[in-house]
């Protein structure tokens, strides 16, 4: 189903009442973001805390922002301070699994418990509007001259651009361990650095860019998806020669410790909420691809993500 049909047809079942009034509708949520403010997981945190309450299945969420380490900080003070809550959930996706390998903190992810995905997106590569480089061609051909001349900045270490630029420089014959990657603690800092000149090129998701990228501060030049997205003109990699296609994914954990019978609450909880008006509405706004799986498919999905993510980076050299 295309994502248009997908999001119309949430949308109309919602409206019609389809959706029964959650038994936990009393429930004071708290919400662990593991990064800082102005990112891709403080957008999806805070989108996914206010339909719970515009959809009337949560009396009140509490933000928590912890960055560093590609989540892994958040992490660690989630599965400590969590352990045994049944209202306790945690923002994470993709980058934190490319953060762990690469960093490969004491904490571990099946410390916590899996509740569902909700969204998938891809990366837009951009560079800041005074760059003197207008293509990927051109970031290329001067990354092939000179790979630590051309820095790239991004989430953390692991992120899925970070992951994306090592997977450019091996695709056009540069060796992946002489890129320059700066990693940043939060969305709001990549974007600052990008539009100050800081970076030579920025990865993020579109949502993250998009203000940025219709205002003219941003020119995008590349997006990480097999074809263009719905309504933009910027040329994907392999249609300018690259071959290389990745997504993100995001979605969220509940506390360790908690009950079988406490996992299904939260898990029928963001079930309900992922066919909510409200939130059928954020992903429309935020351009967000929905990618719906709970249970124990996402379970098996995190560990064979995990699994193809650490593949990747090893042959990308950013990993031994």
């Amino acid at each position: 189903m295309r994502r248009d049909t997908f999001l119309k047809s949430l949308g109309a079942l919602a409206l019609v009442g389809g959706l029964p009034m959650a038994a936990r509708a009393s429930a004071n949520l708290k919400m662990m973001i593991p990064a800082n403010p102005g990112g891709g997981w403080d957008s999806t945190g805070r989108a996914i805390g206010k339909a719970l309450q515009d959809a009337g299945l949560a009396a009140s969420v509490q933000f928590e922002n912890k960055g560093g380490a590609a989540g892994a900080i958040g992490l660690a003070q989630f599965v400590n301070a969590s352990k045994g809550d049944p209202n306790a959930l945690m923002v994470m996706g993709a980058v934190m699994l490319g953060g762990l390998i690469t960093g490969k903190p004491p904490v571990d992810l099946k410390q916590a418990t899996p509740i569902a995905r909700l969204t998938s997106e891809y990366n837009v590569f951009v560079l800041p509007a005074s760059s003197p480089f207008k293509t990927m061609k051109d970031v290329v051909d001067q990354m092939k001259k000179d790979p630590g001349s051309v820095k790239w900045g991004g989430g953390s270490r692991g992120s899925t651009e970070h992951i994306a630029a090592a997977m450019i420089a091996r695709d056009v014959g540069v060796d992946a361990a002489k890129i320059n990657y700066v990693a940043f603690r939060g969305g709001g800092e990549a974007v600052a650095a990008i539009l100050g000149g800081n970076v030579t090129v920025g990865g993020s998701g579109f949502s993250e860019f998009d203000e940025y990228i219709a205002s003219g501060k941003m020119r995008a030049i590349a997006v990480t998806s097999a074809e263009r997205l719905s309504g933009t003109t910027i040329p994907t990699l392999k249609e300018q020669g690259i071959n290389v296609e990745i997504g993100n994914w995001r979605g969220v954990y509940a506390a360790p410790g908690i009950s079988a019978e406490q996992q299904k609450a939260l898990t029928d909880l963001v079930t309900q909420m992922f066919k909510s008006k409200p939130w059928v509405d954020a992903m429309a706004l935020n351009k967000w691809t929905p990618a719906f799986m709970a249970g124990p498919d996402f379970a098996k999905f995190v560990d064979a993500e995990f699994a193809s993510l650490r593949d990747v980076m090893t042959k990308a050299g950013m990993v031994s």
